[in-house]
């Protein structure tokens, strides 16, 4: 009995333990919104004076500044959705049909393939920068949303995770049973593998679209004309404004804006994050 009593104990104390450290990082990670938002609700003469943890009154001003400048801020959200939308939607795709490749078809070199497409992941974009810029700039497709969107369809670190997945949720024995019933490998890809992927693949559409939104690396050196520019760009150009124009209130509403699309997105979709998540981590 006692020994019952100090396990039952223990485990309280355990749970007791993950909880308060659950809380703690919670904590953290709200804090800074916290702040964010905060800032953006003070004009620029409160946010020199230093911080306050209460909410100021110029928060329709600053945004009304902001609309009132020369950054078309509404047309940086609807190019940013555009890239990171599109991104999201081919990436997945097509790196989902990659994993199913690798995962269902037995051919010779199938290893040295997939070996290959990992070592990928181990170059950085800033390597490839120099030659992909010069090859855009051949192809004249500067000022253009293509470079930004064709390239995230190799995507290997979304092949990995999705593969991994298959390992785990899509037995072969399924899609064996579709080709002796007569299916198509087009339609047995579409019509069964992608349904059972969905967690997977929700997955990795947030986490792409989010990667492509935050972007401005690559952006900045594709997009010159400020009506073709992502929002990450138009930040910057705010935040780099003269002495005279500089404005802390319009950066922080910027950035509250900016942030706002994303944040939407995981309160929506974070049960299939979190599943996904857990699917795809455990072998079957």
């Amino acid at each position: 009995m006692k020994a019952k009593k100090r396990r039952g104990l223990s485990i309280k104390a355990r749970r007791l333990i993950a909880y308060a450290v659950l809380i703690f990082m919670v904590f953290l990670c709200l804090f800074w919104f916290y702040i964010l938002i905060i800032n953006a609700t003070r004009s620029h003469g409160e946010l020199t004076r230093g911080f306050r943890p209460t909410p100021s009154t110029h928060l329709l001003q600053n945004w009304k500044n902001l609309l009132a400048g020369t950054l078309p801020i509404w047309q940086g959200m609807i190019n940013s959705v555009i890239v990171a939308g599109c991104s999201a939607v081919l990436s997945t795709y097509f790196s989902t049909m990659t994993a199913y490749a690798i995962h269902a078809y037995t051919f010779k070199g199938k290893q040295a393939i997939f070996r290959f497409i990992l070592m990928i992941m181990m170059v950085p974009t800033q390597v490839t920068a120099l030659g992909f810029i010069q090859l855009v700039s051949k192809m004249k497709l500067e000022d253009s949303f293509i470079p930004l969107i064709l390239p995230t369809i190799a995507a290997p670190v979304t092949f990995y995770y999705i593969k991994q997945y298959m390992e785990s949720n899509l037995p072969l024995s399924l899609v064996e049973a579709a080709r002796i019933d007569g299916s198509g490998e087009f339609h047995t890809f579409n019509h069964i593998v992608l349904p059972l992927m969905k967690p997977a693949i929700a997955v990795q559409m947030i986490f792409t679209f989010v990667t492509s939104w935050n972007n401005y690396f690559t952006p900045a050196l594709i997009l010159h004309d400020d009506k073709k520019k992502t929002l990450p760009i138009l930040i910057a150009q705010l935040r780099s404004a003269d002495f005279l124009k500089f404005d802390m209130g319009q950066v922080y509403v910027m950035i509250v804006f900016a942030i706002l699309p994303v944040v939407v997105v995981y309160l929506l979709l974070s049960r299939q994050i979190v599943s996904g998540v857990a699917a795809g981590g455990v072998k079957g």
